[in-house]
């Protein structure tokens, strides 16, 4: 996999935790055209490295990211015709892809700010770690822009409901950590300087755990938001019945009969 340039990526080859550090605090961590670009190559690589198990995902300095940079990305727009604005945002959209579509559980450390494109970078993860100081918003309406972008009115209202994700999209009002953990878009809130390491913490337990069982049930979660109940349950049925011919749930078996930790593929 070729090395991005736009960002930090370090492996923990024994656990097979990779962390990718979004690394412009300067700029509170502002995306760039390249930003995008490499991101979104490297989750699609990500997701077929049998040697990448979990990926946290975090940012540098005093916040996670603060959405498009201004400068270098928004005031280049306005020289674009429709067709190339179009590549652009296809572009943008192609990143919450390759992260729905990993194969990998993804993980966001959340360190302070989270806004526009960032806001929503988050959102396409797996689980969100936040820091006491992460508040987050989809500012996409206060620069004239539609709340729907990257996917954000198809993923928000399966975390948090219609009507609270209706508020966050139309206003574009941050709101805190706390507010965020109180309606379900963070999993976890934890004092300020710790939303990498708890990620890690559990970004290293879920690396220690059944990776294809994993990648199956993230499958699930994403296919089955298009199925009614009996399609559901049928996908379900099948799912687990394959799995019960994999290697993993047998060695879960003979772990718990020989009162020892399971060693999973």
């Amino acid at each position: 996999m070729t090395q991005a340039t736009s960002f930090r990526m370090e492996r923990d080859d024994e656990g097979g935790v990779v962390t990718l550090t979004l690394d412009r605090p300067d700029r509170l961590n502002a995306l760039t055209f390249q930003v995008y670009d490499e991101l979104r190559h490297t989750f699609h690589a990500l997701s077929d490295d049998a040697s990448a198990r979990v990926v946290v995902l975090t940012g540098s300095g005093k916040g996670f990211c603060s959405g498009g940079d201004v400068e270098d990305i928004i005031g280049a727009l306005f020289d674009r015709d429709f067709r190339s604005l179009l590549e652009f945002t296809r572009m943008t959209c192609d990143l919450v892809k390759a992260i729905r579509t990993c194969r990998k559980p993804v993980l966001a450390a959340l360190n302070g700010t989270v806004a526009g494109a960032g806001a929503v970078i988050a959102t396409a993860c797996d689980l969100r770690i936040a820091a006491e100081n992460a508040r987050i918003a989809y500012l996409f309406t206060r620069v004239g822009l539609s709340g729907a972008d990257m996917g954000a009115a198809w993923m928000l209202p399966r975390i948090v409901g219609l009507a609270k994700a209706t508020e966050l999209l139309m206003t574009g009002d941050f709101i805190t950590a706390a507010e965020a953990h109180r309606i379900g878009l963070y999993n976890r809130v934890v004092p300020e300087g710790e939303s990498l390491a708890a990620a890690s913490e559990l970004a290293a337990k879920l690396s220690k755990g059944p990776s294809f069982a994993l990648e199956i049930t993230k499958d699930a979660l994403n296919r089955e938001a298009h199925m009614d109940l009996t399609g559901a349950l049928e996908a379900e049925a099948q799912i687990q019945a394959a799995l019960m011919l994999h290697p993993d749930f047998k060695e879960s078996y003979d772990a718990f009969v020989q009162k020892r930790e399971p060693e999973f593929l």
